[in-house]
């Protein structure tokens, strides 16, 4: 089986930063682990992951535990080890620029001023990997790391959970139908809810 796919949540280890706006990414990759029963009990490549086989595809679920910051070093050494394309990986993760519910889905791009997303880029040596971004908001001055490191409150936790459930949806999109199914279905959908 060579059809192998790359589903990395991002966020930050530890007890500390669990439910904060930052740790989305944690929730939905947690949320899509449990929805396809994968067990995340492997320690490699400075991450927690887990792997089942979905049809003809083998997929790989990953939560880098060094940092948003550093989580390039465990997606590109999986990417290495396993031979996976830049392009049959996606990363999910939280975004300041979306509001709180928002959901994005990217085939590639820019880091827009995420640390995880840039030091993908910077490990990977590109930009053309799956992005799908879970908005959280920022509140005007108190958009930086506070605000990013501090939990929502139960009106956006609302909304960012809802969001958190579509984004296990769009991923699974995203590995059955291809990412451009994903992004007419979910970045549309979302919009027109708002």
């Amino acid at each position: 089986m060579d059809d192998i796919r790359l589903v990395a949540g991002l966020g930050n280890p530890g007890e500390e930063y669990r439910g904060t706006r930052h740790n989305v990414g944690f929730d939905a990759l947690d949320l899509l682990a449990d929805g396809l029963k994968v067990e995340m009990d492997k320690e490699k490549f400075g991450a927690s992951f887990g792997q089942i086989n979905i049809g003809s595809k083998k997929l790989i679920l990953l939560k880098p535990m060094l940092f948003m910051n550093n989580s390039g070093q465990a997606v590109s050494a999986v990417c290495n080890f396993y031979k996976i394309a830049p392009g049959d990986v996606l990363v999910l993760t939280d975004d300041l620029a979306l509001e709180p519910g928002m959901l994005r889905i990217r085939s590639g791009g820019s880091a827009g001023g995420h640390n995880g997303l840039a030091d993908i880029v910077a490990k990977l040596g590109t930009d053309q990997f799956g992005r799908l971004r879970i908005g959280i908001g920022g509140k005007g001055d108190w958009a930086g790391r506070d605000y990013v490191l501090s939990r929502p409150d139960k009106a956006e936790r609302e909304l960012i959970d809802k969001a958190v459930m579509e984004a296990t949806k769009a991923a699974m999109v995203w590995l059955t139908e291809g990412i451009a199914v994903a992004m007419n279905r979910f970045n549309r959908r979302m919009n027109s809810e708002q």
